[in-house]
């Protein structure tokens, strides 16, 4: 360190920015300080994962971020407030992790999303350097559509959720309507030389990689080979959202997402109709392109839909080890009474997903042939009015004000059965 010399007395003087720093300091000025160059904001250290009130860790698609937020700030309100915490690399990521359990790919690092109570924004928190093992994963297939798995692993259970559509999208300025499974073929799986108008730019191809649920949902649909997409991986859904809003050749611009992010983004973005193989027109997941009633999905119009999947370690008797894990599974699939405050359906529904008791057709696997379907305890009344602000169903308090077409009241509407 260099020293300085008063010139006076010979005596060494403090390192100067030992002396400054002293100066400044008696000064007792902000200002000073500032202009001695060594003020500096305080850090803003980030909040620790493991503070956060009773945190469970998860991980997979980022397709569940928009319902985790408002589920989240439900359960934070709880008694037992329930803190999820939350890292989105991709959906098959989450077989990866549970497969992987206490090490390696089982271990979640660096920071993760949290959600908080007050207005549900997202926020960060730090993760343990040494890795944090992972409680639940999230995805909008099956475990047999990732890479090396046919099944969920060993010790682990799987509980089905919600309907989720997977929409294709380009930027509202564009004047494309529609979309079909050739098409989607050769624009991804060829690019430029797919020459399919307008989208011969493969620049404005946003795409996933081969671990997201809605690249494996398009592969299964158009054929083409889910490590083959064409395009500029935009990492999450949101991204591909912000790239699609802000492509300066909106003409030339596609991507895709799931269907509630796509529907929390319309100002930016917009749905192309989807005509499916051997289908004679394009359809949208709702009746218009300005509505949310999912009709398309629900009445099998629209093919590209799949119900989401969770999963978390089990016991021999297929309980969950975490009983926070086996609350949130519980709820989320229904096997368990929601507590006083939660109302999954109403969440669900607000969010842009079909709850299964609102659906008319299912399907036995990711993107698998189409049947028609009807739940045991249907909601249709109650989801269209939810959804859409209107139903054509009946209002009832009980059964006996129900007729002969639709005899049982459920959730205040007249449904079949």
């Amino acid at each position: 360190m260099v020293r300085e010399f008063n010139a006076k007395g010979g005596t060494p003087w403090l390192p100067r920015t030992r002396r400054l720093a002293a100066w400044c300091r008696r000064t007792g000025l902000a200002v000073a300080l500032a202009a001695c160059g060594l003020a500096s904001a305080a850090p803003a250290w980030a909040v620790a994962c493991k503070d956060l009130p009773n945190p469970v860790y998860g991980t997979g698609g980022s397709a569940h971020k928009p319902f985790l937020v408002k589920y989240v700030k439900t359960l934070a309100n709880l008694p037992d407030p329930i803190t999820i915490v939350y890292q989105a690399p991709g959906a098959c990521v989450a077989m990866a992790a549970l497969t992987d359990k206490d090490k390696g790919a089982g271990l979640l690092t660096g920071t993760a999303s949290y959600w908080k109570k007050a207005d549900g924004k997202e926020d960060t928190c730090d993760l343990p350097v040494a890795g944090q093992p992972v409680d639940f994963g999230a995805m909008g297939v099956s475990p047999s559509s990732c890479a090396g798995f046919t099944k969920a692993p060993a010790g682990v259970g799987e509980w089905q959720g919600v309907i989720n559509s997977w929409n294709v999208l380009v930027p509202v300025a564009s004047t494309e309507q529609s979309i079909s499974a050739e098409a989607l073929f050769f624009i991804f799986g060829f690019g430029k030389a797919g020459k399919v108008e307008p989208w011969i730019d493969e620049t404005q191809y946003f795409v996933r990689n081969a671990t997201s649920a809605a690249t494996i949902a398009l592969a299964l649909a158009t054929g083409l080979p889910v490590n083959k997409f064409i395009g500029v991986d935009t990492k999450t859904n949101q991204g591909t959202v912000t790239g699609l809003a802000q492509s300066t050749s909106p003409q030339a611009a596609i991507g895709y997402v799931s269907g509630e992010v796509a529907d929390a983004n319309r100002a930016t973005v917009k749905t192309l109709a989807y005509q499916h193989f051997d289908q004679t027109c394009g359809y949208w997941p709702d009746s218009t392109p300005t509505a949310f009633d999912k009709r398309g999905v629900r009445e099998g119009q629209y093919y590209l839909w799949s119900p989401t999947h969770l999963f978390a370690y089990v016991d021999a008797g297929g309980v969950p080890v975490n009983p926070l894990v086996g609350k949130l599974v519980g709820w989320f699939a229904g096997t368990l009474p929601a507590p006083d405050g939660v109302n999954v359906l109403d969440l669900t529904i607000a969010n842009g997903n079909v709850p299964e008791c609102a659906m008319h057709v299912w399907r036995d696997g990711d993107l698998a042939p189409l049947y028609s379907y009807q739940p045991k305890e249907p909601c249709n009344g109650y989801f269209e009015f939810k959804a859409t602000g209107t139903t054509t169903a009946k209002v009832c308090k009980a059964s006996t004000d129900c007729g002969t077409d639709a005899p049982v009241c459920r959730h205040g509407y007249c449904e079949v059965n």
